[in-house]
């Protein structure tokens, strides 16, 4: 009708989201699997450096390794958001950017591989200690997981019974597109309770 406007979409909102975990677990190929744009990444080739520090037990062929972060972007139309999505480093000696990945940081994804489990501990004490919200995302490789998310979850020692363990495929886009929904789902539901606390 004349004289009346017809009131612009709504942004989206930007909602940033880390991806951690351990060395080799995957993040990189998540992030690359569910980035609308190109995503960036900090790699480099491994090199005889690493030998003795590089623990590559199980991945043997791993021939990169993210020195500082991954980046990708996914916007959700329908929950009105964009995600931003830090991968986090995986190697020990790259841990210091963590904290400045954190800056911002909604909520996380946690990937874990079962057959290295041990090295998704840093994560998982990493925020549960600093209070951020996350979900784990168990990377079933080759299809396969033979342990059950209940079985995921004690052998991690969530702080948290109700963090959500999730089997995913790092490489299926529709998996890691449920797992992002399940951490927003989380997300909505922490500030709920906090609103009507």
């Amino acid at each position: 009708m004349p004289g009346y406007d017809t009131p612009a979409p709504r942004e989206p909102a930007p909602v940033k989201i880390l991806v951690a975990g351990g060395f080799g677990v995957g993040k990189t190929t998540l992030v690359e699997t569910i980035s609308e744009i190109e995503p960036l990444r900090t790699e480099e080739r491994l090199t005889a450096a690493g030998v003795g520090v590089d623990d590559l037990d199980g991945i043997e062929s791993k021939t990169v390794t993210t020195v500082a972060m991954d980046f990708g972007r996914l916007t959700l139309t329908d929950a009105g958001v964009v995600l931003y999505l830090f991968g986090t480093p995986g190697q020990e000696r790259f841990w210091f950017m963590w904290d400045d990945l954190l800056n911002g940081a909604l909520g996380a994804v946690v990937l874990a591989d079962t057959r290295r489990l041990d090295r998704s501990f840093a994560a998982v004490d990493f925020f549960e200690s600093r209070g951020l919200p996350f979900v784990v995302g168990a990377n079933c490789f080759h299809g396969e997981q033979p342990y059950t998310a209940e079985e995921i979850g004690a052998a991690l020692h969530l702080r948290d019974p109700a963090t959500p363990v999730l089997m995913l495929d790092a490489r299926s886009r529709p998996d890691v597109r449920a797992c992002l929904l399940a951490l927003l789902e989380r997300l909505i539901a922490r500030a709920g309770a906090a609103a009507t606390a």
